[in-house]
This record gives structure tokens, sequence and C-alpha cells, in this order.
């Protein structure tokens, strides 16, 4: 994890979870310059929180059973339990879901390929689901994601750009040293 990262992490973002588009809010989200690259990081941290928190169950069903616990005799032979990491806190559930939300104004397959690939889904895999060669899911992928960070810095989305040149900014700059 980045420097960058680590600070988004660590400090109280409260207002930067969500894509606002009032005055007010949108200068506390503008403390930090969202690139793509940050908000990956953010979207993956959100991924790896979801995955931590425990299942759902069913509501109403319960055993008046006494549990059962279990002798010597009656582990031997048996698989361990697989160990599951602890639960996240509800700093880290509130910044998954604020994160979240930032793919609701995303086309739905761009939305489904930036969270599949968040989640560590593999780009071969991304592809064969939408039926897109690899590359062009990339480039789905890296033109949400310059998306979602022109709305997080407030910048309106440029509308005489189209959409080989945004890629075409995000990649390599818009010349003045500053990536998307």
């Amino acid at each position: 994890m980045t420097g960058a990262a680590l600070t988004i992490s660590m400090c109280d973002q409260s207002d930067a979870g969500s894509i606002v588009r009032d005055k007010a809010t949108r200068s506390a989200a503008n403390k930090i310059h969202w690139t793509a690259s940050l908000v990956e990081e953010r979207l993956e941290e959100a991924a790896r929180v979801l995955k931590r928190l425990p299942p759902a169950k069913v509501g109403g069903y319960f055993s008046v059973w006494p549990k059962i616990i279990p002798e010597f005799s009656d582990l031997v032979g048996q698989e361990p339990r697989p160990m599951r990491r602890p639960c996240p806190s509800p700093a880290e559930i509130s910044r998954m879901e604020k994160t979240l939300w930032w793919t609701v104004d995303l086309e739905s397959d761009d939305a489904k390929i930036v969270l599949m690939r968040a989640s560590g889904e593999r780009w071969k895999s991304i592809g064969a689901r939408f039926g897109m060669i690899v590359p062009t899911a990339r480039n789905h992928w890296l033109y949400a994601l310059c998306i979602i960070a022109r709305q997080l810095n407030g910048k309106p989305f440029p509308s005489n750009l189209s959409r080989n040149q945004m890629l075409a900014i995000a990649r390599f700059g818009d010349g003045k040293g500053k990536i998307t």
C-alpha cells in the first residue's frame, strides 16, 4: 500500500465517500486529489471489507437443543475449521458503503467490471463474462475509474472528450504533468 493510500485509509473521510454535487460538501471531499489509482485502491479495500463481513443467516430459525461439546475422540481425524479474519470495524464498514456508492452513476457493465476487478477477479474471466477481449475490458475499467475520480474531484465530465481521449489522458497525463 502506498503512502497516499495509507493516508486515505487512516484519516476520517466522512464526506469523501459519496459523490456529491453541492459545493459545501464537495470542498471537504477535495482535500485529496483523487486519481484512478487511488480510486482503485479504495475499491479494493471495500472489496476486502466486504469479504470479511460475517455470512448472512436466516432469521427466525433456532434450535432448542443444547450445544454438543465434542470429545477428543470425536475430533480425531477431522479437518480443523478454517480461520477467519476478524470482522471489520464500523468505520471500515461505513467507508466500504460509501465507496460502493461511487459505482451508482456508472453504466451497469462498467460498474460490474469495476467491482469484479476490485474483488480480485482475473481479466480473462471478466472479459469472458461480458463478451470482450481483455484490453477492451481494461479500457472499460480504466474509463470507469476516471469518471469516479473526476466526480470525486468535483470536475464536470468533459463533453468534448471521447472515451479514447479520456483514456489517453488517464494513461499519459494531460500534457501539464497531471493525471486524471
